[in-house]
């Protein structure tokens, strides 16, 4: 049994939400300069050369990447042997939201009602997800999601009769809809499979994976490189102006479903997809 003080989480997430915030992850960092020298579009190597511009100034002056800083979701995959101890594991990590958001000097963009409008004014509550797995071991993601991509995303609750090229045209339908309010080059999280609630739970999770990594299941690995190619040809490009870098990966989750289903959801990333990972 390993014993963690909730302090630790606390700590660990405040850092988090300040990296993930000024620094991409280094899949993301080599996928976009690798679509900056393959465009073919002048302008869209224009846009993707000035998100590189972008980047390097946030890095070295601890700048946000973004001025949208997000609604933290939280991914929590705590081993089974695992013991949390000096208090409340949940408060902690809002605590740790709240101290990287107001310590960090991040725009706080939460509001408490959604109909009140009501700003929280230290970005919480964050939105957490927890998984219970084997061992002792604690990996936590912070996620900062932008609403202008998360706006973007779509659940579709298609029939077993539509197969897979349904599939295809809900996913396709998604990208082409988002156009450029998603912020292209993107990265597009899908679930497919599981429940309403499930295969949203499986998109997001997607966007954390690595956009170097291809699913683990042949059919799928496939299905993942096939959507990419179409959706990189659409012609929307780099900030929805035209060329051949639309998305930077498509990262597909899938989970049993009912006889009667087919669930697919579609959650968009902008071309930073940030996010921080650690284990303790």
């Amino acid at each position: 049994m390993k014993t963690i003080h909730v302090s630790k989480i606390t700590d660990n997430i405040r850092e988090m939400c300040i990296e993930a915030n000024h620094y991409l992850t280094d899949d993301m960092d080599r996928a976009l300069k690798n679509a900056c020298d393959s465009e073919k579009s002048p302008l869209g190597k224009q846009v993707l050369s000035q998100l590189q511009d972008n980047l390097k100034i946030a890095r070295e002056d601890m700048i946000p990447i973004c001025q949208d800083t997000g609604m933290a979701v939280i991914f929590m995959e705590i081993g089974q042997e695992v013991h949390f101890e000096g208090g409340c594991l949940e408060d902690a990590i809002h605590e740790g939201v709240r101290q990287g958001y107001t310590e960090g000097f991040l725009r706080k963009s939460v509001v408490a009602d959604p109909l009140l409008r009501e700003n929280t004014k230290d970005n919480t509550p964050a939105i957490i997800h927890y998984e219970i797995r084997p061992g002792d071991q604690v990996k936590i993601i912070v996620a900062p999601k932008g609403f202008g991509s998360e706006n973007m995303s779509r659940i579709f609750m298609l029939k077993p009769a539509d197969g897979i090229e349904g599939v295809k045209n809900a996913i396709l339908t998604a990208v082409k809809d988002a156009g450029p309010n998603a912020c292209p080059p993107m990265v597009v999280g899908v679930g497919i499979g599981g429940t309403f609630e499930k295969c949203a739970l499986m998109a997001k999770k997607a966007l954390t994976r690595s956009v170097e990594e291809r699913s683990d299941i042949p059919y799928v690995a496939q299905l993942e490189q096939e959507l990419l190619d179409k959706i990189n040809k659409s012609g929307i490009g780099p900030g929805g102006l035209g060329g051949t870098t639309t998305a930077l990966a498509v990262n597909i989750n899938t989970y049993p479903t009912h006889i009667a289903g087919l669930p697919v959801a579609v959650n968009i990333c902008c071309h930073v997809n940030r996010h921080a990972v650690r284990e303790l």
